[in-house]
């Protein structure tokens, strides 16, 4: 945790406290952008499960992010536990059709409140994932609109987002949902027109079925 600057430490420090001193309102699992860095920092640099690297139009940042979309898709299969793993190209493919691989895209310039960053998360999302109004009952992440600009802050709310669409598309379908109909509930594609969710699921397959190919070669 960061520790405000005072006299003795003018710039600030970092310290670490035992799970039993810390203060947690929600008494739950929560994630704090410091957290993810710490993650981030110590465990994603050597994973094996990464997504097909092929740029496919994007340069340098096709490839730039493999190693967050690794880690955290590997983080959140690890706490969740799902009978079917979360596929890296899966969410690759997401980042790829949501943001093109720009951190700092805004859907909608003029309003704040719309989704940004790689995932496209909305200000909407980003309160339901810490537990605001029938949000996240557990494994909560708390930041800020701004926190969502950085890149593993985004791929890891993302990632944790796309699980609880998954549990919703469950339940409102009384059968375990595949991740693929869970990437169109993430997208809202039941609330597009059938020409518009023609065209968001052409986009999306376009890019899985390159980062599938990928793995295959």
């Amino acid at each position: 945790m960061h520790v405000s600057p005072s006299k003795t430490h003018p710039d600030g420090s970092i310290t670490t406290r035992h799970e039993h001193c810390a203060h947690n309102p929600s008494g739950k699992d929560q994630l704090y952008p410091d957290e993810i860095q710490e993650i981030t920092n110590q465990n994603f640099s050597d994973l094996k499960n990464k997504p097909c690297p092929l740029p496919l139009g994007f340069g340098t940042q096709g490839s730039k992010y493999d190693d967050l979309i690794a880690g955290w898709v590997q983080y959140w299969n690890e706490v969740l536990k799902p009978k079917v793993p979360l596929d890296p190209n899966l969410v690759k493919a997401l980042i790829a059709s949501e943001s093109g691989f720009d951190p700092s895209r805004l859907a909608k310039p003029k309003n704040s409140n719309s989704a940004r960053g790689l995932a496209q998360i909305t200000n909407g999302t980003r309160k339901l994932l810490d537990g605001d109004k029938g949000g996240l009952k557990d494994h909560l992440i708390t930041a800020t609109r701004s926190d969502l600009n950085d890149p593993s802050v985004n791929i890891c709310a993302g990632v944790r987002w796309l699980f609880e669409k998954r549990r919703l598309a469950t339940s409102r379908l009384k059968k375990p949902a595949a991740w693929i109909d869970t990437i169109w509930e993430y997208k809202g594609t039941k609330l597009a027109s059938k020409k518009e969710a023609e065209n968001i699921k052409n986009i999306f397959n376009k890019f899985y079925g390159e980062y599938q190919k990928c793995g295959r070669k």
